[in-house]
């Protein structure tokens, strides 16, 4: 079980080919911090790379450990409609339970598009 003084955070997960952002709040919603790939590398191709990743991991641990935060809940989520979630979602849970971090639940909460409007251009689509 935790301890007394060890808290519980929500850690969401935004992974999509193009960027990672990481934003963790208490079990309230009152966010700890927020990091995300830009604000670790400048190179706009690197933003989604699980080395990446690492590195705002580690940026988070630090903040999370001024706080005292052990315990998470972790709810990751991909693009809407694309092929699952970007590659720096796992390298970062994978980083937090490496050191030391207790992660209770991981949820994917991937949005995904049922049907929706009917897409304009006829019976036989767009003629060029």
């Amino acid at each position: 079980m935790a301890e007394k003084n060890e808290q519980t955070g929500v850690l969401n997960i935004y992974a999509t080919y193009n960027n990672t952002i990481i934003h963790v709040t208490d079990l309230t919603g009152n966010t700890i911090s927020r990091v995300t790939g830009g604000m670790v590398t400048k190179q706009d191709r690197l933003k989604a790379n699980p080395t990446t990743a690492m590195f705002i991991a580690k940026k988070i641990e630090e903040e999370l450990k001024d706080v005292g935060i052990k315990n998470l809940y972790v709810r990751m989520r991909g693009k809407t409609g694309s092929h699952g979630i970007g590659p720096g979602a796992n390298a970062v849970i994978r980083t937090l339970s490496k050191d030391g971090f207790r992660l209770i639940n991981i949820a994917d909460l991937t949005k995904f598009s049922r049907g929706g409007p009917k897409k304009k251009g006829g019976r036989r689509g767009r003629r060029v």
